[in-house]
């Protein structure tokens, strides 16, 4: 059963990050950095991304609380949310959701430092992985060991994203534009079902 449940967080967190998909933008971010620049770059960024999710994970039910939202309700908008997010990763276009917008983009290229914005900033911690990371630890809750399980689970992806950072230009050799489109897409529907079975959820536990 822990099995199960750590492959389910695990699936999630992988599919939502997508640390394969964000190789390619972070490499269009920085054609003329040298690879110790980059590492700079990916490590201050992964950092960055790992904190913000790991504090949606700690207090972003106490947020929700305080706000007036219960988690029931925000299963669902985050289903929705993730619904639309596998959307865009099956279409393979950026809409703002998942990447940088066009604009965002360009800008993120003209910035010395894309390590805040739009490396931890969409790209790692978007809307899709924060809204994946409270939604898990809620389902936990009452549970110490799995919530610990969750974001230790957690820290394993963002390493793996680091790993696909630093190995950019050695992934985008192998898989080409097209095979990380293909990888992007697989992920897309796995996506769509986990959103689905989120506001599946959600809409029990209102019913319940």
């Amino acid at each position: 059963m822990m099995t199960e449940a750590l492959l389910s967080v695990f699936v999630t967190l992988f599919v939502v990050i997508d640390p394969i998909g964000v190789a390619p933008l972070f490499m269009s971010l920085t054609p003329t950095e040298t690879v110790a620049e980059r590492r700079k770059l990916a490590l201050k960024g992964v950092g960055i991304g790992a904190g913000i999710l790991f504090v949606f994970g700690l207090f972003g039910e106490t947020l929700l609380n305080a706000l007036g939202i219960g988690m029931p309700a925000f299963r669902i908008a985050g289903g929705i949310l993730l619904v639309l997010l596998s959307i865009d990763m099956l279409m393979a276009r950026d809409s703002g959701l998942r990447n940088t917008t066009e604009d965002e983009t360009e800008e993120g290229a003209k910035r010395s430092d894309i390590s805040v914005f739009p490396l931890a900033i969409p790209l790692i911690a978007g809307p899709g992985a924060m809204t994946s990371i409270v939604l898990l630890m809620g389902k936990a809750e009452g549970d110490r060991e799995m919530q610990i399980t969750v974001l230790a689970t957690m820290a394993v992806v963002l390493i793996l994203t680091l790993i696909c950072l630093l190995a950019a230009s050695t992934l985008m050799k192998l898989l080409g534009v097209t095979g990380v489109n293909v990888i992007t897409r697989v992920f897309g529907i796995i996506t769509a079902a986990l959103g689905v079975q989120f506001v599946i959820d959600g809409v029990l536990k209102v019913l319940g």
